[in-house]
């Protein structure tokens, strides 16, 4: 009798764990199918002979883990941690496909202005990352005191899609204005727009808005008669093209801003010459002029090369020439290497 429970025993020790080896496969491929990891690391090292005592150093410029997750068919979610620096949130989301023509999206997320802000910096040309009017005009990286860094990201609800068989696309969103991981500190809500028409398969050209009332965050001598936390009047446009053939990659805007009373523009062209399916040239001009009324301007004048050699993977070096047009010029030598998984 003994023997006879024993076996039963076993058998049925069996079947539970084959039961749950069975549970932990189903668990482990509905994981596997239905959430995606990715991350990428940009260090460095920088050479600036601005101002009265040259510096250079090793740098981290970025790390950064994203995590996609896809609830249905339509609706899934997005997860962006930067471990650079101080660690932070860049981005959480969720969004729902209701049709080719129509997804919506919630939560924090790049703010859809000009083309070079929706863009991952570890596609885009410059070590820099973005153009001194994108990185001004969008909030991306504090130049802007009033605005403050917010990574070009803010929080909100868009709605985006492509018409007319991807000959057009579009995006429409209501957002705080503040930046990142802030609530909004004022009433007032910006609205963000951008259309883009592909007429010719290498050409694409288009514009965008932000239409909104900024709360500053800081005091400002580009804009000093508005004060820490008052809110002011804070728009920006922007239209631009892009040319992508197999010799060269071509991207362009001009932009403009109000900041209360005070009006600034910018101009950029970035260009990336195929030499061979893992070497670049890169070429750009940068100008910028944060005060119109009084010049305060500045260009800067980028040569370099990069080698991808792994997918997504590459060795970048690049000289900049820094003109402003009040005080002297200096020079800027960096080189980065950039991994991704």
């Amino acid at each position: 009798m003994k023997r006879i429970l024993l076996s039963c025993i076993l058998i049925l020790a069996t079947y539970a764990l084959k039961a749950q080896d069975a549970c932990l496969n189903d668990v482990v491929n509905t994981l596997k199918d239905r959430i995606s990891l990715a991350g990428y690391a940009q260090v460095g090292y920088t050479y600036d002979d601005a101002g009265e005592k040259a510096s250079n150093t090793f740098d981290i410029k970025r790390v950064i883990l994203m995590v996609n997750g896809k609830i249905t068919d339509k609706w899934s979610c997005s997860f962006m941690y930067s471990f650079a620096n101080t660690g932070k949130i860049l981005e959480v989301y969720t969004e729902y496909k209701f049709l080719p023509q129509l997804t919506a999206r919630f939560g924090q997320f790049k703010t859809m202005y000009t083309i070079e802000n929706p863009m991952s910096s570890c596609f885009v040309e410059l070590i820099n990352c973005y153009s001194q009017s994108v990185n001004y005009l969008a909030g991306i990286n504090g130049s802007d005191p009033l605005y403050g860094s917010s990574s070009g990201r803010d929080m909100g609800l868009l709605i985006y899609g492509d018409l007319f068989g991807k000959l057009v696309n579009y995006n429409l969103a209501v957002m705080n204005g503040q930046g990142i991981n802030l609530k909004d500190k004022n009433n007032q809500k910006d609205i963000v727009g951008g259309l883009m028409v592909h007429p010719l398969e290498w050409l694409s050209v288009g514009g965008s808005f932000i239409k909104g009332k900024g709360c500053a965050v800081s005091a400002s001598t580009i804009n000093p008669d508005i004060a820490v936390g008052e809110s002011y009047t804070r728009n920006r446009w922007s239209v631009g093209a892009t040319i992508q053939t197999k010799p060269v990659s071509l991207r362009t805007e001009y932009l403009g801003g109000k900041d209360g009373r005070v009006k600034s523009d910018g101009y950029y062209a970035t260009a990336s010459v195929h030499v061979s399916p893992k070497l670049d040239l890169i070429a750009s001009y940068d100008y910028l002029n944060k005060d119109k009324a009084v010049a305060d301007k500045q260009s800067n004048y980028v040569a370099g090369v990069q080698y991808w050699f792994y997918p997504k993977c590459r060795v970048q070096a690049q000289y900049t020439y820094c003109d402003p047009h009040k005080g002297e010029s200096s020079n800027l030598l960096q080189a980065q290497l950039q991994v991704r998984f």
